[in-house]
């Protein structure tokens, strides 16, 4: 994959960060394992699964954990003062010049997340519920409807870009360009890669995909200013903030608004992925959906907690802390299973069956406590919107009995790659 190119293939993009953290192994039987041996587990227990962790080469150089339980991540996750993610500017924020909003603690995070957080709040995110729905419906659904038959995933890939990086405030009159940033987000997040063999070149890539992302924004960014900074996306909100007594200057909005776009539509994708290979996988499911739309969203939920698409999160210890009388001492690494947690018997019933049924509690999908998702009602919508209208532009949706079935797999960024369909 060519990063410098004005025509880097998404496709290619998004196969490559899904092969660099697909690992090796299956991460639900070994939780389930690891759950019965003990509540912890003293060492790099994300290490048998071969996939880069945040930590970037940290991992391994300091004393780690990893907790399984769900009482357990929960109280890592929230409590960002003695569980911290500073440390992520150094692995995978190295790619983002340090400054990523996963990398900030304290009042810093809390300042900037206050700048960000309303562009996604359910009340500016619903005003674009109209839009989102019209252009899923009409630029990409119902062109593809007389095929009877398509691989839904690049439908998954394609329409969450578009609507986020609207929502961002990029001009919609180009998908093209779409196309071209989400490409190096991609390649931003492939950077990371634990494969002596691949890290050169995905660095190498990286740093051609910083650079020219920066780019790109900037001249997005100063033409909004010129043109008055108006609107409730993300870069008209942040060009009219004030930050510490001050306006934000370009730089300042390029790099907050560069630090979200990994993450902008590549998680939305995976997800819709699980939820659509879950809904046509599951015996009656579709047709009780059909039937009854208000059950999308338990839908959407319950795909969050059965296949999260971020299968763990590593914290590091702020101070020495226990767990299950074993000592963690200031400095280590813990990695919260979130796999495990959103699996915990303790805590779910029947843990391992996909039930839309079941009565809702808290699951880690889109994390928890300070660090939870900024986007995570943006994604809601996006396949709330998503679903509906394939179940009502394609009757008769069925998996395609000539190609294979979608699997759900990877040790880390699940989700399935293909969702081969017909319908009538």
């Amino acid at each position: 994959m060519s990063t410098d190119s004005d025509t880097i293939d998404l496709e290619s993009a998004y196969t490559a960060v899904s092969d660099t953290y697909k690992g090796k192994g299956d991460i639900h039987a070994a939780c389930r394992a690891a759950r019965k041996a003990s509540p912890i587990f003293v060492g790099d227990f994300i290490r048998q699964f071969g996939v880069p962790t945040n930590a970037g080469m940290q991992q391994g150089t300091r004393p780690t954990f990893a907790l399984f339980r769900h009482q357990d991540v929960m109280a890592v996750l929230r409590d960002a003062s003695s569980y911290t993610s500073g440390f992520i500017a150094e692995g995978l924020g190295a790619f983002f010049d340090g400054l990523i909003i996963l990398a900030m603690d304290g009042e810093q995070h809390r300042q900037v997340r206050a700048l960000l957080q309303p562009a996604f709040m359910p009340e500016t995110v619903n005003k674009w519920r109209d839009q989102i729905d019209a252009v899923i419906r009409k630029d990409f659904l119902e062109p593809l409807a007389g095929n009877k038959g398509a691989d839904l995933m690049k439908f998954g890939l394609e329409f969450p870009i578009r609507e986020m990086y609207a929502l961002m405030g990029f001009p919609t009159d180009n998908p093209d360009a779409y196309r071209r940033y989400a490409g190096w987000a991609l390649a931003m997040v492939g950077g990371n890669q634990v494969d002596p063999a691949k890290a050169d070149e995905a660095r190498r890539n990286a740093g051609i995909a910083v650079r020219l992302l920066y780019e790109a924004i900037l001249e997005v960014v100063a033409q909004r200013r010129v043109d008055g900074s108006q609107g409730d996306d993300l870069i008209g909100r942040l060009l009219r903030a004030e930050h510490e007594g001050r306006r934000l200057d370009d730089h300042e909005v390029t790099t907050f608004v560069r630090s979200l776009l990994p993450a902008a539509g590549e998680t939305t994708t995976r997800t819709f992925s699980s939820v659509m290979a879950l809904l046509l996988t599951t015996p009656g499911l579709q047709e009780r959906v059909r039937a009854d739309r208000a059950l999308v969203p338990k839908l959407i939920d319950e795909a969050v907690r059965f296949e999260p698409v971020a299968t763990f999160k590593v914290r590091e210890t702020a101070r020495e802390v226990q767990f299950h009388g074993v000592t963690i001492p200031k400095g280590a690494f813990v990695q919260c299973m979130v796999a495990s947690a959103n699996r915990d018997e303790e805590v779910f019933e029947r843990p391992d069956e996909f039930d839309i049924d079941r009565k809702p509690k808290p699951s880690f999908g889109f994390g928890f406590g300070p660090h939870m998702c900024i986007g995570q009602f943006v994604a809601k919508m996006e396949l709330n919107c998503a679903v509906n209208a394939i179940l009502d532009l394609f009757p008769g949706l069925r998996l395609d009995p000539a190609m294979p079935a979608p699997v759900i797999e990877g040790a880390q960024l699940r989700g399935a790659a293909h969702l081969h369909v017909l319908w009538d």
